[in-house]
This record gives structure tokens, C-alpha cells and sequence, in this order.
């Protein structure tokens, strides 16, 4: 089809043959880049240890995968687990923001192990009541303050959250690695109210230099679907999905898109 990239969304890491993985990409001529998210027993602003030491667990297991691959970041919604959105109080929020901003240190630690930066990536508000934009993001890798602790920005989140995309590229800077697109309605880009060429003029402006990746779900995989509940075909296909996505953010990202 002409992908220069492909993304593969780790669930189970135990469930991936790296052999097989690679001769795939090989035979393909492919460059893989690895995106994650921590489900409802994984959550780095709980109280409950458990949750943020099963957190510590799966990414080691993501990290040497990553590793292993050649990949050289990891990227994902890393501070809590997806879903997680309530009216929480001010207290709450506050005690939360700081076990995210302590866990995410040590998980900073353990990827550096492995040679891997982690890209950190906002979710609209039905997915998340901590991280939601380009500022919420930016102030959290501040407070952190590692250099391996980098942004993921996806365009889905960003029709809903951002009031100007351009300006939310911008506010990412250099510490932008990584990039998702879908529609504002999560299926085919160039079908809806993305204002891509904005888009296109804050990766130009960021000297953005990484991956375009499309990030797509189908009905078809059950588990996708409950998770962003998808309950209809988005396209006649997924390879159409990907054919017709691939023609247009070449067309509308020209030398921005590697």
C-alpha cells in the first residue's frame, strides 16, 4: 500500500513472537513504533500499590519487546489506567497528579534501562480526567523532569479537547515524537471536520520529523470496539481504511509525514 510504518498495539505483550514480528517487518520493509495503555487493573494515581506495580510489570515487558524490536520509545495515555473519568474533587485530583508525577519517574527509570523514551499521550474526557491537551501534558512532563519523558499527540483527542490545534502542536515543541491521526469521528482521514492543513502547519512549525501513524478500530475485534465503542464499520474494509487514509495525509502532510 505504501506504509512506511506500522504501529502495533501491545495488549499482551507474552502473546507476540518477536521472530515472527521481525521477518514480517523485514519481508515488508516496515518500521514498527509500539503504542500501550493500561487497563482497570493498572493505574499509576491509585492508592492501592497493586495497581501501580502491575503497572511497573506490564511496561517492562512492553520496554524489552520495544527494545527488541529496535523501537526506541514506547507511546501511550501512561498515568492512569484508560476510562478512569469522574468529578473528583479538588483534594482528590491533587493527591492523584502527584502519584502520577512519582510513578511516572520510576517508569521514566525503567525504560531508560532499556534505551527507550516514553511518549505520553492526552485523552478526550470520556477516556480520562487527568491528562486531556497539549497544556495538561506539557505541565506534567515539567514536573516530572525527565529527558526520556516525551508527547504522543492524537488527533481524535484533539477535535475534542483542543480549542486550536495548531497551537497545541506548537505548545508540544520538541518534545512532540510521536503522532496518531484518525477522523474527528474516528473513521478515514480527510472524511470530517479535522482541520487538517492547521495540523499540517504545526508539524511544519515544530520541525516535527516522526511518524504519522493511523490509528483505526473496526467492530470486528470486540475488545477494540467496548473500548472506544465502536459499534458500526467505519469503512467498507480496513485496508480501504488504510489505502484511502494513506492517499490523503500524503497529499495533505507532503514532506511533514515520514
Amino acid at each position: 500500500m505504501g506504509f512506511d510504518v506500522v504501529e502495533i498495539p501491545v495488549e499482551n505483550p507474552d502473546l507476540i513472537d518477536v521472530k515472527i514480528v521481525k521477518e514480517a517487518l523485514s519481508v515488508n520493509g516496515l518500521i514498527p513504533t509500539i503504542c500501550i495503555v493500561f487497563g482497570d487493573d493498572k493505574d499509576l494515581t491509585s492508592d492501592e500499590v497493586s495497581l501501580y506495580q502491575n503497572c511497573f510489570e506490564h511496561a517492562e515487558k512492553c520496554f524489552e519487546l520495544a527494545a527488541s524490536l529496535g523501537v526506541g520509545f514506547v507511546a501511550g495515555p501512561l498515568y492512569a489506567a484508560v476510562g478512569k473519568a469522574r468529578l473528583a474533587s479538588e483534594e482528590q485530583k491533587k493527591a492523584e497528579w502527584g502519584r502520577a508525577v512519582k510513578n511516572l519517574r520510576t517508569l521514566s527509570d525503567i525504560a531508560k534501562k532499556h534505551g527507550l523514551d516514553i511518549a505520553l499521550e492526552p485523552l478526550n474526557r470520556f477516556e480520562s480526567d487527568l491528562i486531556n491537551t497539549a497544556d495538561d501534558v506539557v505541565r506534567l512532563l515539567n514536573e516530572i523532569n525527565e529527558a526520556n519523558m516525551k508527547i504522543i499527540l492524537d488527533g481524535f483527542h484533539m477535535t475534542i479537547e483542543e480549542q486550536d490545534i495548531r497551537k497545541a502542536i506548537q505548545t508540544a515543541g520538541d518534545r512532540l515524537i510521536h503522532v496518531q491521526v484518525s477522523e474527528n469521528h474516528r473513521g478515514i482521514p480527510g472524511t470530517g471536520l479535522t482541520p487538517w492543513d492547521e495540523f499540517a502547519k504545526g508539524l511544519a512549525d515544530v520541525n516535527y520529523s516522526g511518524a504519522v501513524v493511523i490509528e483505526s478500530f473496526t467492530p470486528e475485534i470486540p475488545e477494540l470496539a467496548a473500548a472506544v465503542n465502536i459499534w458500526k464499520r467505519l469503512a467498507i474494509s480496513q485496508d480501504e481504511f488504510a489505502k484511502k487514509g494513506l492517499k490523503f495525509l500524503k497529499s495533505t502532510f507532503q514532506q511533514n509525514i515520514k
